[in-house]
């Protein structure tokens, strides 16, 4: 009997994604077997998108969390006239469109960068979040549903727990998640990994959850229906799949099911790639060959989602015309600028801690960026981003009128929910917390720097400084962590992230202006818990303004022959050791370097007349001394840590470590005695 046309364009995913990765001899072929018949029904016939604008605004969303089952979303927009036969045939390859996990390109249709399990799904959560946010603002006619895509790996994988306990706790009830439970690890079947029950976890997070047959299409209409229409929660469809549907033998027997299906080319498994493709109606001879019936359906489909684009985008042009007063402020949201900002009318309380300073900023911004997302994770208080809090309310069940998101103790989850936020537009994303613990937010970091993303990390307590709550508390190596992160170029040829360890108040609030001018990468602010000395300058804050070229000098010595450098609260211990070096005769220039990667990309001139090679340098960091030695170089010495911390108040840290003036003022002097200056 002749298959159904959706049969057939289900199986037509199936065989191109396992041709794709045949001719790589590279891939994942079972699991799009498995996902094919969902994808095929979720695209053509619920989610909502124009194919002549594939960036609109106001389209559905497909975020896929497990980024191995890439042939898959390629074939399948590929039936879309998003990838070419030369795309699909170039899978893996140097230089193609089609890498092995799928990186964001709105364009084509990939909405987010996947392949780290867990945190693609997160990412769509964070997007229904930030949708939420902007339906709040400007009506139901913006309305839109996120759906996503996860497997067992992502189920696993630890940050599932944090996003998915948020999802249920706000209600999104615009999302809508599949689960592909194919019960086949990469290694093993699950049944060896965990015996745990989904679907009540899910539902005691407060999820509706759907349990049906993944290869069935009238069970899956059902169950998209059902979600498309649930007004108080975000649902789960478990949609029990095969891994390799349709896979045979040599013998045309049923190889369905099998674990070597994860991870190999289908004729590396046991099982016929040939014979497989007949039993998929393929063309043996021609794999990558899309049969007319199904290229003429996905054309009248096209069509149809080209006619209801059109008849929401009438509907926004309606609310245009009826609502004057809203339509800038909408169009500024999705422009990802901010307003202008005089932040030179911010006071500054003097000599303030850093993380005080940036709570100050955070304050003004409450009132002049109304898409400003700042979420904590359970730090409010201490990261200071309560200044912001205090203006406004938190995220609750159903109400998104405020602008805060309590995230609780999960800061990779709030990190990964920040990236959703920014890959969706409209929202500019903040998120709080210690800065020991980016080395938790690292996997989401690297992601928001991969896809160029605007998302801003606040982070406090930036040294041993932390001192009673001893090491585990104390960032000693992270910092250097992070400035390795400035030295990496993005697919722009960018810098892919930008961090900043401002000296002072005044450099605090210019930080900020860096930071939300800042729309092509991530920025990181690393700011102090204890109270900063302000650099004395005349008029401090216009000279802060040598901060947004990554380094500059806040002080010029007379004939001076070595240059003291540092960042963040060092730099004040630096001004107080050259006033007791100027007792002795011994003058220096001193110089901020609140971000080396930003300082890098300036002009060789520039960086030169900040850091002339003809004297010599000593650069002073509470951290690892790699954080300035290829500032400092071969003419000159950084002094920094080479241990972990201690519990103990601050100020008996600094005494222990050699972190006071008179213990730079001593080291400096032993250094100009050695180079008989």
């Amino acid at each position: 009997m002749e298959k159904n046309i959706d049969l057939r364009s289900a199986d037509t995913i199936r065989y191109l994604s396992i041709a794709m990765v045949e001719k790589a001899q590279s891939g994942h072929p079972g699991g799009p077997m498995g996902g094919a018949d969902f994808m095929h029904i979720l695209y053509s016939e619920f989610l909502k998108f124009d194919p002549d604008d594939m960036n609109w605004h106001n389209r559905d969303r497909f975020f896929l969390d497990p980024g191995h089952l890439s042939a898959m979303l390629y074939s399948q927009l590929h039936l879309l006239g998003k990838y070419s036969k030369y795309d699909l045939e170039n899978f893996r390859q140097w230089g193609s469109s089609t890498p092995g996990h799928p990186e964001v390109d709105k364009d084509r249709g990939i909405e987010n960068t996947s392949g780290p399990l867990g945190q693609g799904h997160a990412m769509g959560i964070g997007a229904a979040i930030a949708a939420k946010f902007l339906v709040q603002r400007f009506g139901s006619w913006l309305d839109h549903t996120i759906y996503t895509y996860i497997s067992d790996g992502g189920i696993q994988e630890e940050i599932s727990q944090g996003v998915g306990r948020i999802a249920g706790f706000l209600g999104l009830n615009n999302l809508v998640m599949f689960f592909d439970s194919n019960d086949v690890q990469l290694s093993t079947v699950t049944a060896d990994v965990t015996s745990e029950n989904t679907a009540m976890k899910y539902e005691a997070w407060g999820w509706k959850v759907l349990t049906i047959d993944g290869h069935n299409h009238d069970a899956i209409r059902k169950a998209l229906k059902e979600a498309q229409d649930e007004q108080e929660k975000p649902v789960l469809i478990i949609g029990k799949t095969i891994m390799g549907k349709g896979c045979v033998d040599g013998e045309g027997k049923s190889f369905e099911g099998a674990v070597e299906l994860h991870g190999k080319p289908v004729g590396k498994t046991g099982a016929s790639f040939e014979k497989t493709l007949v039993n998929l109606g393929a063309d043996s001879k021609n794999p990558f060959l899309v049969p007319q019936e199904v290229t003429e359906y996905y054309q009248s489909i096209l069509e149809r989602k080209r006619k209801e684009a059109a008849s929401k985008k009438e509907e926004e042009l309606t609310w245009r015309k009826d609502n004057p007063d809203l339509v800038n402020k909408l169009d500024l949201f999705l422009s990802g600028k901010t307003p202008p900002i005089d932040y030179s009318t911010i006071i500054q309380k003097a000599n303030s801690a850093s993380r005080d300073a940036s709570s100050v900023v955070l304050a003004e911004l409450a009132d002049n960026v109304e898409n400003l997302i700042v979420a904590s994770a359970d730090l409010s208080n201490s990261d200071k981003t309560d200044g912001f809090l205090k203006k406004t309310t938190s995220f609750k069940y159903h109400d998104y009128s405020g602008h805060f998101l309590q995230a609780g103790v999960a800061e990779f989850s709030m990190a990964a929910l920040a990236n959703g936020m920014a890959l969706h537009g409209g929202v500019i994303p903040v998120v709080g917390t210690f800065f020991i613990f980016s080395d938790y937010q690292k996997p989401a970091l690297r992601l928001s720097a991969l896809m160029e993303l605007p998302v801003i990390y606040l982070w406090t307590h930036d040294a041993f400084r932390v001192g009673e709550d001893g090491p585990t508390h104390q960032p000693i190596e992270q910092e250097a962590q992070i400035r390795l992160m400035e030295k990496l170029k993005n697919h722009s040829g960018n810098k892919s992230f930008l961090a900043i360890r401002p000296a002072d108040a005044h450099e605090t609030t210019v930080a900020w202006q860096m930071a939300l001018e800042n729309t092509f990468t991530p920025t990181g602010l690393i700011l102090s818990r204890q109270a900063i000395k302000d650099l004395p300058h005349e008029d401090r804050y216009t000279q802060a303004q040598g901060a947004k070229k990554g380094a500059y000098v806040v002080k010029e010595g007379q004939d001076a022959k070595i240059i003291l450098l540092g960042n963040g609260s060092e730099v004040s211990t630096l001004f107080e050791a050259s006033e007791l070096l100027e007792k002795d005769g011994i003058s220096v220039d001193i110089v901020s370097v609140p971000s080396e990667g930003l300082f890098r990309s300036q002009s060789q001139n520039y960086q030169k007349s900040v850091l002339n090679s003809g004297k010599f340098f000593i650069g002073l960091t509470a951290g690892l001394p790699a954080t300035l030695e290829s500032l400092v170089g071969w003419n000159g010495e950084v002094i920094g840590l080479d241990h972990f911390g201690y519990s103990a108040p601050a100020e008996v840290l600094d005494q222990k470590f050699g972190f006071t003036a008179e213990e730079i003022y001593k080291k400096v002097k032993i250094f100009h005695k050695k180079l008989n200056l």
